[in-house]
């Protein structure tokens, strides 16, 4: 099992940027991902490209704005990926996020095998 809690993500509004030319992460996604890199390194347990995922995610709000919580997930699962924790999101087979009181704008994650 893999239990981490990360700052909030930028929502995928503000993690992708479009121009004529192509796609690219932001500047807050970019630093987002260098977050979540740095943490995963102090966090033991990264899953082969063979194991099957479930994650659990409980969002901690920055404030009380309303959110569509499927706007944080590509972001926070990208960054995942990105860190090493998991080779590739298809792994993901069972996913849930339940949005709890606001806090300091975090989310606790929690991935185990299925």
């Amino acid at each position: 099992m893999f239990q981490i809690e990360l700052p909030w993500p930028p929502s995928i509004n503000h993690y992708w940027r479009h121009t004529r030319t192509g796609h690219y992460i932001s500047r807050a996604g970019k630093a987002f991902r260098e977050k979540v890199i740095y943490t995963c390194l102090k966090v033991p347990g990264k899953f082969s490209e063979k194991d099957r995922l479930h994650i659990t995610i409980d969002a901690y709000p920055p404030d009380r704005r309303k959110r569509d919580l499927d706007n944080v997930l590509k972001s926070l699962l990208d960054a995942l990926q990105h860190a090493g924790v998991y080779k590739d999101d298809s792994q993901i087979d069972r996913l849930s996020i339940s949005r709890k009181l606001p806090l300091e704008g975090k989310v606790s994650i929690e991935i185990s095998v299925i």
